[in-house]
């Protein structure tokens, strides 16, 4: 396949730190060298087995170019540049291009404009932060058991799902399994009795009948994933009688301390001052009644609003008091006029901090808070706003809670609650919540949520970020109910991906293989050049999702298998690591069927038959014309399973009887 396709060359890793080791292990996934280079010799692996792996492990510092040239950069096709220092990372990367114009760099580091210079400067580059790459993993989590990975081609949403079927499904309405697939949609794999039905990736049978208990994977293009369904809200009398009920001494009391303990210092200083002031007001209502009984109690708080709001010089700025005042009387007068131009000056500023922290974020109206069914994400860092974006995209009902305030300008318009998260779990129906994601920098505090959040709702599905490795063994162990994602263990599959270059636009694990997500561009050596596509999907063990012409803006998602490839051509396809060496050495599987053609019904059916099969065949149209002038006759083609129950039943549809042998 020349340039397009994945060949098992030599691989080097920079760095065995957690990062690194991972990602040794995916590497000898698909069947590669891999070199490493170390600092010093490591006493203790994170991965067992480790050692076993490496083919040869240098020590020594890999800025060196005698190191790098030791560890045989010059015959790498990819060096993984995967240590703790971003700058040993860079003065890696540039000693491996100079001994190594070709080799793909993949660093980790997160100057993101710093990466887009280099990237530039370097060619073949790519840089990645480690902790941030796995945000696609915990919103996966969130979705459930049927959603096994999504991803977008072109700006559309694939997603590769799995489903169970039972009585109320309707696929049962389909006599075979071939029928599911359709334009958008694809079968991958499928389970009965929970064995797979299957030996190698993508050649399920399509004559297979379903059958409740069947688990059938597919992936589809969707514009969004079905969100749940909300409950229906209560009506205003049930409100009223819940709120009635509630309104006890305990519960006010309760939401009173509650609400001065998750207060930040600003407000209590505006509490304080509130009441403070409510209680100067009142006083002097009632001090200037009993002083003055002949007036009433409204001029009596009259007055004593006029000197709230600063009105000292209304009544008494004039030479002589109009009126006899008793000196404690005027000082306590003097008293609440500072104290209420106190009081303003503290007001201003508090409006004046939150018009100025809020940046106008009054234009943007967030939902309300989800009732049920929905995720709750806990920790809105880097990986939280992208995790909270992606669950966006999918049209998930989410709410962020972060226990610092943030920018909101730079978050998605979700519900958001900010302050102590453990207090703010009562305010994100946590109870009918379908899925917590925990993601803040703090392991032992993740776990510590964890725990809470299970205890009032086990049937919530908790997802837990961790960064140590032992720590997630021993945190997956004690919670076999959670989902305990390493970040360095999900990001060394993104670093793999890119280091077999720019045609691996993802990948995802399916039924214990990893299925990668390969562009390729038809050239005209290509081994797919000239091919149909049922011929490439079923011979290499693939399966086509997106296609297009040379020089044309128009893309088919789940295209036909008719489609015949031509230079110029741009294909993406799923494959497993076997599949693409298939397609490397032009290695097809064998071709076992073979179609017997009884009649046509007329002379037009004989002239669409011949059509028919050289379209789905691949066979030119002269043998195709001759088969059809002979009936009866068996297409002397082999053909594969799915071609054969295809072209038979398009046959069907134009009166022309034929069977497989």
């Amino acid at each position: 396949m020349g340039k397009n396709a994945v060949n098992s060359h030599l691989f080097l890793v920079c760095g065995l730190g957690s990062l690194g080791q991972y990602c040794v292990c995916v590497l000898k996934e698909f069947g590669v060298r891999v070199n490493a280079i170390e600092s010093v010799n490591p006493q203790k692996w994170e991965v067992p087995n480790l050692p076993n792996l490496i083919d040869d492990l240098i020590i020594g510092d890999c800025r060196h170019p005698q190191i790098l040239q030791q560890a045989g950069i010059n015959q790498c096709r990819a060096i993984l540049i995967a240590t703790s220092d971003e700058r040993v990372n860079i003065a890696v990367a540039f000693a491996a291009r100079s001994q190594n114009p070709q080799v793909r760099l993949v660093i980790r580091s997160s100057q993101d404009n710093l990466n887009q210079l280099l990237r530039e400067s370097l060619g073949n580059f790519v840089a990645f932060e480690a902790t941030q790459l796995p945000a696609k993993s915990f919103a996966l989590a969130a979705l459930g058991s049927q959603t096994k990975d999504f991803f977008t081609l072109d700006n559309r949403p694939i997603k590769v799902k799995q489903v169970l079927i039972n009585t109320e499904n309707w696929w049962l309405n389909c006599q075979q399994l071939h029928e599911i697939n359709t334009s958008y949609r694809r079968i991958l794999t499928h389970h009965r009795g929970g064995k797979l039905l299957q030996e190698r990736f993508y050649t399920w049978e399509p004559d297979s009948p379903i059958l409740p208990g069947d688990i059938i994977t597919y992936v589809e293009v969707s514009d969004i994933l079905p969100s749940a369904s909300h409950k229906k809200p209560q009506n205003i009398k049930q409100v009223w009688q819940q709120a009635f009920k509630t309104i006890t001494w305990q519960n006010i009391h309760h939401q009173l301390t509650q609400f001065w303990v998750k207060s930040s210092q600003t407000r209590r200083v505006v509490v304080i001052s509130c009441v403070v002031m409510a209680s100067l007001f009142l006083c002097s209502g009632l001090f200037y009644k009993l002083q003055y009984p002949q007036i009433s109690w409204r001029d009596a708080f009259n007055v004593s609003l006029v000197l709230s709001l600063g009105g000292y010089d209304e009544l008494f700025g004039e030479l002589e008091i109009p009126f006899r005042v008793p000196d404690w009387l005027h000082f306590f007068s003097i008293a609440q006029t500072v104290a209420s131009t106190v009081f303003v000056g503290i007001l201003y500023a508090v409006m004046t901090e939150r018009i100025l922290s809020a940046r106008f974020a009054f234009l943007q109206r967030r939902p309300p808070i989800p009732k049920s069914d929905h995720v709750v994400l806990i920790g809105l860092g880097r990986v939280g706003t992208l995790v909270a974006n992606l669950l966006q995209e999918l049209k998930q009902p989410l709410i962020g809670v972060n226990e610092h305030e943030l920018d909101t300008s730079l978050l998605p318009p979700i519900p958001l609650v900010f302050g102590n998260i453990k207090n703010a779990l009562k305010k994100v129906n946590i109870t009918t919540a379908k899925s917590v994601i925990i993601v803040t920098d703090d392991e032992v505090t993740n776990l510590e949520i964890a725990l809470m959040t299970h205890g009032v709702n086990p049937q919530a599905s908790v997802v837990i970020r961790t960064v140590d490795t032992i720590f997630s063994e021993n945190v997956a162990r004690l919670l076999p109910y959670a989902k305990v994602l390493g970040v360095y263990q999900l990001a060394a599959e993104a670093f793999v991906a890119a280091a077999f270059g720019e045609n691996i636009l993802n990948l995802f694990h399916l039924h214990h293989q990893t299925i990668l997500v390969t562009e390729y561009l038809v050239e005209t050596n290509d081994t797919l050049n000239g091919k149909i596509l049922a011929e490439i999907a079923y011979g290499y063990g693939i399966v086509p999702i997106l296609h297009s012409r040379n020089h044309q803006t128009t893309t088919r998602f789940m295209p036909s298998d008719d489609i015949k490839l031509a230079v110029g051509d741009r294909l993406v396809v799923l494959a497993t690591m076997e599949g693409l060496q298939r397609v490397e050495n032009n290695t097809m599987l064998p071709r076992q069927y073979l179609v017997r053609v009884e009649k046509a019904i007329s002379e037009e059916a004989v002239f669409e038959g011949a059509a028919l099969i050289s379209r789905i065949c691949g066979c030119g149209i002269p043998m195709a014309r001759n088969l059809m002038s002979q009936l009866p006759a068996t297409l002397e083609y082999p053909l594969y399973k799915h071609q054969a129950y295809r072209l038979v039943n398009e046959l069907l549809k134009y009166q022309v009887s034929a069977y497989i042998l």
